[in-house]
């Protein structure tokens, strides 16, 4: 008999990790195209690709059925309906959206933590509801919703590290006639996630991929400030490219580090628009421009000493949080 290609049965084993009874082949293989993109170790085996064809049409049939899509084909099913269909709009919205709030700054929160006390509320991300008002903006229209709503919702996206008040003194300022007029036109072009997948060759396909995968890299090395690990020049450089471009909030809005099919999806498409593209060459240039990102300056240990100072940066959190309780002893009932 003749052996059997090697591709074949590892392409055969891709495919029966994501299987399983009942579930939809299209999500198996989005699944195995996530992991054929991952990175693997030098004397690990590479996962093949599937067939980018069926990549595509997985893409699609997920994106058609997510929430968004779904929110944006019904507001502009609504359209012409006056006040009846807006408030069927934001019901629909209510059912349909899952309250999600952003990560909180990471400086803040090392900031925080260094000084021992808790994480401020302020820290937190705004709540992602509000962008409603850009669906409805939309499918009803921009002068259905208005300008204080959708900067709103804009500041809770955190667009370019604008806050809402921000946006509301630009738009408000666009309104009057005041200052430059707004181009709604790419507010359309951009809800439109399906069509780019669908034009997109196989080669872009891939490259979105590519970009997807740096991308996370890089927004968890961002987080990941906030949890005390060690700062040196190179981690310092990326973050501020990052905040330059004013994009930790949007990642923060696309990177999900164990994705469902659906969330993948989106990040893909997303990841075909020339904003992200752009941030992931920036941020490979600065990569290559200073690479030492585990090492310390003046410590020839390299990463053995990052990873050290690090555990010893969380050891010591933890002793200080638990002599704080010691000191405090127990909390004192109410009195009779």
């Amino acid at each position: 008999m003749d052996a059997v290609d090697p591709v074949v049965v590892e392409s055969a084993a891709a495919l029966a990790r994501h299987l399983r009874q009942g579930r939809d082949r299209r999500l198996a293989v989005l699944e195995w195209f996530a992991e054929a993109g991952m990175p693997v170790r030098p004397e690990a085996v590479q996962v093949p690709e599937p067939p980018l064809g069926a990549v595509r049409q997985a893409l699609v049939w997920v994106l058609e059925r997510s929430v968004s899509h779904r929110l944006v084909k019904f507001a502009r099913s609504a359209a012409g309906t006056g006040e009846e269909g807006q408030d069927a709009l934001y019901a629909t919205a209510g059912r349909l959206m899952t309250p999600r709030r952003g990560a909180a700054n990471p400086a803040l929160v090392r900031a925080a933590l260094e000084a021992g006390e808790d994480v401020p509320v302020e820290a937190e991300g705004p709540d992602s509801r509000s962008m409603v008002h850009v669906v409805a903006a939309i499918g009803l229209g921009v002068e259905e919703v208005g300008a204080e709503a959708l900067a709103e919702a804009f500041g809770a996206f955190g667009m370019f590290g604008m806050t809402a008040e921000d946006w509301a003194q630009m738009l408000g300022a666009a309104e009057r006639g005041e200052g430059p007029p707004m181009d709604w036109g790419l507010l359309e072009q951009h809800a439109d996630v399906v069509g780019p997948v669908k034009r997109a060759s196989d080669e872009e396909l891939l490259r979105a991929r590519t970009v997807l995968v740096g991308l996370r890299g890089f927004y968890g090395l961002y987080v990941m400030h906030g949890l005390l690990m060690p700062d040196t020049p190179a981690l310092a450089a990326l973050r501020q490219r990052i905040d330059e471009w004013g994009m930790f909030p949007l990642l923060d809005h696309l990177i999900a580090f164990s994705p469902s099919p659906g969330q993948f999806a989106e990040a893909m498409a997303a990841c075909l628009q020339p904003l992200f593209d752009g941030l992931y060459e920036v941020l490979m240039e600065q990569l290559s421009a200073d690479s030492d990102i585990f090492r310390l300056p003046g410590d020839e240990t390299g990463a053995v000493g990052f990873g050290e100072k690090w555990m010893r940066a969380m050891a010591e959190l933890r002793e200080g949080r638990q002599a704080v309780t010691r000191t405090a002893g127990p909390v004192d009932g109410p009195p009779e």
